[in-house]
């Protein structure tokens, strides 16, 4: 359910998000404990505010429930990706080259999960990083178990 869920959300919330000057930047359809939410990411250059989320839930209502395709009751939240956003379609990570990030391997490599670096290059499902000492790593989406933008000085 979650998957087909999200693509038809996806096709229902992106042009409305277009109308409203936003980039539609990721949507999530889960269960936490007994209640599913459907969580809809918004981006716009500046930043996104709380008017720019509300209007965005708003103009969402009418068509989702018109589509009717969601069994379940859930909880619809509109947000921004945060400043810590996680990076997962291919759009994310190409227009986030020469940023720090945060990448999560989901095996270790030489004993170590997390690097911090700059993301230096996304091709055909692979992503760069460039690590401190301008050592290069470069790893297939399917072996990380997450990438995140840095932007914290830590």
């Amino acid at each position: 359910m979650g998957k087909n869920t999200v693509f038809r959300v996806w096709e229902i919330a992106e042009p409305i998000a277009e109308e409203l000057g936003l980039i539609l930047w990721d949507v999530r359809f889960v269960k936490e404990g007994a209640n599913y939410y459907l969580r809809i990411y918004i981006d716009k250059q500046g930043g996104v505010s709380l008017d720019d989320c509300v209007k965005m839930s708003h103009a969402l209502d009418a068509p989702l429930d018109e589509a009717d395709f969601i069994e379940s009751s859930y909880n619809m939240q509109v947000s921004s990706p945060g400043i810590e956003r996680e990076l997962t379609r291919d759009f994310h990570f190409e227009s986030s080259i020469g940023s720090p990030v945060l990448v999560k391997l989901i095996r270790p490599f030489n004993g170590q999960r997390e690097f911090k670096g700059i993301l230096s290059g996304y091709k055909d499902g692979e992503v760069s990083v460039v690590l401190e000492g301008e050592t290069h790593m470069t790893a297939a989406k399917k072996e990380i178990a997450f990438v995140r933008l840095d932007d914290f000085n830590s």
